[in-house]
């Protein structure tokens, strides 16, 4: 399966705009949204465009199968506004022989949550920086942030594909980042 997976849209339209874009450029067979969908968060800078109506309308136009998990930034009033649920703290994914956990990465903590197997992927958001570390329990990835990236990382996305792990720009799908999964 081919997954599509992004955090951190924080309300911005212009981003959410691009990221349309690239679900359609992408044709992912599912997209996983890792949270903090519409609100900017108090410690965040205003993202360009920020408009969370139009943020919802975008994100309720998506009609590829959405899997989606809550963010610190998000509300339960946030849910009024999306067609599909955004309040889970987790979700399981399964690929094939492969088991992919989905959380926003605020409010976990993997050593005891998870069951040992170095070849599980842990999806999470949260941190803004594209990054892949292998741990003892599994493979944590982050696909960085769609709207306000931090460390000097693009505004971004990530595709997951069989082994295949790219990161790409939010604005062009060009991919800066690959890895390959165990």
């Amino acid at each position: 399966m081919k997954f599509l997976v992004a955090s951190d849209i924080h309300g911005s339209a212009q981003h959410m705009s691009q990221l349309i874009d690239r679900i359609h450029d992408e044709q992912p067979d599912r997209v996983i949204l890792l949270g903090d969908l519409l609100y900017h968060g108090p410690r965040n800078s205003l993202p360009d465009n920020y408009n969370t109506m139009t943020v919802s309308d975008m994100l309720n136009s998506i009609t590829t199968p959405i899997t989606c998990v809550r963010g610190n930034c998000d509300a339960e009033v946030d849910q009024v506004m999306v067609k599909f649920p955004i309040m889970a703290d987790y979700a399981v994914i399964h690929d094939g022989d492969r088991t992919m956990y989905a959380c926003h990465g605020h409010n976990m903590n993997w050593t005891i949550t998870l069951p040992d197997d170095p070849r599980q992927v842990i999806l999470h958001g949260h941190f803004h920086v594209p990054d892949l570390c292998q741990e003892e329990y599994g493979i944590r990835i982050n696909p960085g942030s769609v709207s306000i990236p931090r460390n000097n990382s693009p505004h971004s996305y990530m595709i997951i594909e069989g082994q295949s792990v790219s990161w790409r720009d939010v604005s062009t799908g060009v991919e800066f980042q690959h890895a390959n999964l165990l």
